[in-house]
Parts: structure tokens; C-alpha cells; sequence
């Protein structure tokens, strides 16, 4: 026990990057609440102990219904503010000093809420952050897969006045049945505008999701991942590639990939040479940020110190930093 604690009051200190976070999925039940109410938007709860009573997910689908519920609450350019600078702060608290951030268009554009609303509250807040503490962020901007390629594709054409302030594409939503080579020709036009891409794969989907991910869509990072591991074949690949894994452990537990952390294989991951990261995920939703997702692997795994310090220098590794300042991070780590 004393071990844990001290584990756990190390792995706080660290700084840390964190490289799969749903911003939406950083809306509190008591900002949610606050700002139905100042839209006149009548939820189906009466009180943040029910908003928080409807957390208990069965699977990814489950989770994504409130999701977008949630998301219908923000409709101005402050309410995006608010929910940026709510958690950048969070990362403040703990040692998050890098952090790249997804954000869905389409969750907004498809209720007539444009980028010419969430992004200028989005920068602001980033802007804000960097000023008054030194906080580092950057975008990354996901489709929704349980779309069409064509709606993508729009909200990339969409994006133009906003592309210097988004650093990568992504691709999250309903993995079931959404294959990433859906979206080969948006992953590739964004290739040509010169960003990066990441894709979520291999968290409820199969292998077979993870190789189209890295063959087809060229991603540079892989979102999740877990179930990598029921193919040596591709575990080589991501080896042998360095193509990182952003895992999101209480979201793993949360949705039943695990159905206890005891069960969760980052450690096997790890072990193997996989360049694997911890992150939040949709903090809000799954129970914690991102010291959170540590402790919880401290509590209920058998890691060690040199375990925690290697996923801590993956966050920087994998990160979309320049190499000069990934070396100044990493030569920060004791």
C-alpha cells in the first residue's frame, strides 16, 4: 500500500502529455446543467447526481448517446470557451503540460453550430492557458465514422480559415461496422493539406480495423489499440514501426473492453515494446483525468516505477511536439 502511494505522488509530479481527449468529452455534469439552463434546453434530468446516475455504460454505444446529448447543450462561442478552459485547468492540476485535443465538427455543424463559433472559443481558451501558466495544446480535429465519407469530406473543406490552428485529423464515433478505409480518399486529402492523422481502431473493433488504420489511412498514431494484441502479426508492425497506441484505461473498464482493470493489458503492450501512452479519453464520462487513468493502473496492476516512467516519456515521444522540445520534456523526467 505504501508503495502505491508513493507510485501514485510520483506519476502526479511528472509532467505528462496526454494525446486522446475528447474536449467534448470533458463537459461536467455541472456545466452541462449550467448551460441547459441558460439556453432554455430541457434535459431529461432534474439534477447533476441524475446526469452523473446515467454514466453507467454498457458499451461504446451506450456512452455516445449521452455524448451527443450532452454536446447539444453547447450553442455560442463562450459556451466552447468555458468547456476548453475548464479543461485546460484540469491539466494544470495535473501536470498535464502538453496536451493534443480532439474536437467533432460534426457534432456541432450538424445542429447549425459552425466553426465560426467553436473554434474562436476553442482558441481563446488555448490562447488564455498558454499566456497565464505556459500551457502547451494543440487540435486535432476527428470525423465521425458513423457518417459518410462525403460529410468528412465537407467539414474539411469546411475547416480551410482554420487549418493553422488544427495540427491533425482523427477519427472516432461508433467503430462497429465503420471500417477506417471508409475514409481513405478524406484521410489522404488531408495528407496533401499537411496534417497529421491519428485514428481511433482496435477498441471495440478487430485487428483487421488497426492494419487498414496504419496501411490505408496512414495514420501516425493509433487511438486505443488494445486488441492489437490478438494478432502477433500486426504487434510486430507496430513494433518494428514505432507507431504509438494512445490507451485510455478507465474508458477501457468504463465500456466493458475490461471488464476489470486488473484484466487490462497495457502492461503485456508495453512489455512487448509497443510505444504505448495513457490518456483520459472523455474524463468527464469515464471517471477521471488523466492522473486518474494512472492511479488506476497503480491500484490494480502489478507496475513499477520504470513501467510508469516509460509511459510517461511515450507521451512526449508520440507526440506532435518538435523534437527539440520533446527532448526538453523528456530531459525533465526524473
Amino acid at each position: 500500500m505504501v508503495m502505491k502511494i508513493k507510485l501514485k505522488d510520483w506519476v502526479a509530479k511528472q509532467p505528462k502529455a496526454e494525446l486522446h481527449l475528447h474536449i467534448e468529452g470533458s463537459l461536467e455534469p455541472e456545466l452541462m446543467m449550467s448551460l441547459a439552463a441558460k439556453h432554455g434546453i430541457n434535459l431529461p434530468y432534474v439534477s447533476i447526481d441524475e446526469v452523473k446516475a446515467a454514466y453507467d455504460f454498457h458499451n461504446l454505444q451506450s456512452f455516445l448517446d449521452l455524448y451527443y446529448l450532452g454536446a447539444s447543450v453547447l450553442l455560442d462561442e463562450d459556451d466552447f470557451y468555458q468547456l476548453m478552459f475548464a479543461y485546460l485547468q484540469k491539466c494544470r492540476e495535473d501536470n498535464v503540460v502538453h496536451s493534443e485535443i480532439m474536437f467533432d465538427p460534426q457534432t456541432h455543424t450538424e445542429r447549425g453550430v459552425g466553426f465560426e463559433i467553436f473554434m474562436p472559443g476553442f482558441v481563446r481558451a488555448m490562447q488564455q492557458a498558454e499566456q497565464e501558466w505556459g500551457q502547451s495544446s494543440l487540435l486535432i480535429m476527428s470525423f465521425l465514422r458513423h457518417l459518410s465519407e462525403e460529410s468528412a469530406l465537407q467539414t474539411l473543406a469546411a475547416a480551410k480559415n482554420y487549418l493553422p490552428h488544427i495540427v491533425a485529423v482523427g477519427l472516432d464515433s461508433s467503430e462497429l461496422g465503420n471500417p477506417p478505409q471508409k475514409f481513405a480518399r478524406v484521410f489522404a486529402h488531408a495528407k496533401a493539406l499537411g496534417l497529421k492523422r491519428v485514428a481511433h481502431a482496435g477498441e471495440e473493433g478487430p485487428p483487421a480495423y488497426v492494419w487498414e488504420a496504419a496501411n490505408i489511412l496512414d495514420v501516425h498514431r493509433i487511438d486505443h489499440g488494445v486488441r492489437s494484441i490478438e494478432d502477433a502479426n500486426l504487434v510486430e508492425h507496430l513494433v518494428v514501426k514505432q507507431i504509438p497506441l494512445t490507451v485510455c484505461p478507465l474508458s477501457n473498464t468504463k465500456l466493458k473492453v475490461f471488464e476489470h482493470m486488473s484484466q487490462h493489458n497495457i502492461l503485456t503492450l508495453l512489455d512487448q515494446g509497443l510505444l504505448v501512452t495513457v490518456n483520459a479519453d472523455d474524463p468527464s464520462y469515464f471517471g477521471g483525468y488523466l492522473n486518474d487513468n494512472y492511479h488506476a493502473l497503480i491500484e490494480h496492476l502489478d507496475i513499477n516505477q520504470e513501467h510508469l516512467k516509460q509511459i510517461v516519456k511515450n507521451s512526449f515521444i508520440a507526440s506532435f511536439l518538435s523534437d527539440e522540445v520533446k527532448q526538453a520534456w523528456l530531459d525533465k523526467l526524473v
